[in-house]
């Protein structure tokens, strides 16, 4: 990450700026180069690809534990508690805060506190379990403290905005299902990986019965707890590697990859009764949902992406009117 080179290069600046201005290079001269050379290295390794590749949790755990340890010891050599470098450590505490959460932070910052208190106890006069020196630690690390709560707090509510936002970018906002933009990548992944292998799949178009009256008799809120209940049937009644989408107004598609006609049918079956047997509550009258469905295999049916989804709606349309006719059932 280009923001976590730029904390540690920013971080080592400073340190070797007050180190030479200070006069502490003169006077610990191996030790300081030492600690700079150290850090410098673990910079440059760092940056290299091949160190702890695909691991960048970790990789950023080391490094900003790395960068505590680094302040640690400039300030061992720059005055102890009254080092000009104390809020150095702000650095690591906002690296932790915004790319490994709040209990690593606060874990850093229990630590400083704890190395804090050490120091006072190294330092000749200084009582380091007496109150005063006490208040004078909460003084002096409280701004750290706040800055890594509001930070990492800050850091969780850009998170889940973007959780929201890539949601919103997949899924259909009033269902939950992918939407069809999305749905329409993983057909096509899905197709290009069983074609030349013949692998089969299916897709499934489905339609709710009769919406239009629900709209009519019981108002727009009723047709939306009815896709929606329609949404959470389909979620009970496909397989885990199943897809299913809302593909607009009151039709569905689902995504069967690797399914013979046997399971796509039995993958049907499951979503006609489970919807069948879901009422919706609608001003104290029970409606019983039913839908029509579809079915294209591949390479059964078609080959075609295009082909498929016209044999579906074909057989979803022909289910329809089988289903209008006088006597046919609205669970078969």
């Amino acid at each position: 990450m280009r923001s976590t080179r730029s904390i540690e290069i920013l971080c080592w600046a400073l340190a070797a700026l007050v180190l030479v201005w200070s006069r502490t290079l003169a006077a610990h001269f191996w030790p300081v180069i030492g600690l700079l050379a150290a850090f410098a290295a673990l910079i440059v390794a760092f940056r290299s690809r091949r160190v702890l590749h695909g691991r960048t949790r970790l990789k950023l755990l080391i490094e900003s534990w790395s960068m505590v340890a680094f302040i640690s010891g400039i300030l061992c050599l720059t005055g102890k508690t009254d080092s000009a470098l104390l809020n150095l450590y702000l650095l690591p505490i906002i690296l932790s805060a915004l790319t490994l959460g709040a209990r690593v932070t606060m874990l850093q910052v229990a630590a400083i506190f704890l190395f804090y208190l050490l120091l006072g106890a190294a330092t000749p006069g200084i009582d380091a379990l007496s109150l005063v020196y006490a208040s004078r630690a909460v003084g002096e690390l409280a701004p750290i403290l706040l800055v890594a709560y509001l930070t990492a707090t800050l850091a969780a509510d850009v998170t889940e905005a973007r959780q929201r936002i890539e949601n919103l970018a997949h899924n259909d906002p009033l269902t939950g299902l992918l939407n069809m933009r999305t749905f329409n990548e993983l057909w096509q992944r899905e197709h290009a990986a069983g074609d030349p292998r013949r692998q089969p799949y299916a897709l499934v178009t489905i339609d709710i019965d009769q919406l239009e009256r629900v709209n009519e008799d019981f108002g727009r809120e009723a047709g939306d707890s009815a896709l929606r209940l329609v949404a959470q049937c389909l979620q009970r009644s496909i397989r885990g590697s199943d897809r299913a989408a809302r593909s607009g107004g009151d039709e569905f598609a689902v995504l069967l990859p690797r399914a013979s006609p046997e399971i796509a049918d039995a993958v049907v079956k499951r979503i006609r009764n489970n919807v069948y047997k879901t009422t919706l509550d609608l001003r104290s009258r029970m409606i019983r949902c039913s839908v029509s469905i579809g079915i294209a295999n591949y390479p059964k049916d078609a080959r075609d992406m295009r082909e498929l989804q016209s044999v579906a709606e074909r057989q979803m349309y022909r289910d329809k009117e089988l289903r209008r006719a006088p006597g046919a059932s609205t669970n078969g």
